[in-house]
């Protein structure tokens, strides 16, 4: 669980579970238990994040939040400063009941269980992906490329 334990450390930025910590909570100990459980969350993520994704890579995602009046909340975790939460039921009208089906059925997880999942780890993948407080014009690149981020990000943790 090496591995696992620095993508997340990296995601998280050494943050530190607290007692009682969950993964709806964001605490380390939570997703940790949760990717472990299910490490398809993570790929399914970076599919989402990826410009060849069905959401339209970073650029068609803050898009939808925009539309679905929550840009403030994705602009927070591209931006520098504290990262708004979301819950799971906000995240799904974002991506559409459909789009969030089709990500619980690929995790092997209700659609509730899923949204909350990805409520979770998204806000601090996003902000990780975004260092310079600022989405790339280009996107974030394809899935290769995104690998080559996280990788990037395991190399400097």
């Amino acid at each position: 669980m090496g591995l696992l334990d620095s993508v997340l450390g990296a995601v998280m930025g050494g943050q530190q579970p607290q007692d009682g910590a969950n993964a709806m909570g964001g605490g380390l100990g939570g997703l940790l238990s949760m990717v472990t459980s299910n490490p398809q969350l993570l790929q399914a993520i970076t599919g989402m994040l990826s410009n060849e994704g069905a959401q339209g890579g970073l650029g068609g995602l803050v898009a939808k939040f925009q539309q679905a009046g929550l840009g403030d909340v994705i602009g927070s975790w591209v931006g520098s400063g504290q990262n708004q939460a979301i819950s799971g039921d906000q995240l799904t009208e974002v991506l559409g009941s459909d789009a969030m089906s089709g990500l619980a059925a690929k995790l092997g997880l209700s659609q509730g269980e899923a949204a909350g999942q990805l409520s979770s780890i998204l806000p601090g993948i996003i902000d990780r992906f975004t260092p310079q407080g600022q989405a790339p014009a280009a996107g974030l690149g394809d899935s290769g490329e995104l690998m080559g981020m996280l990788d990037g990000l395991l190399q400097k943790s």
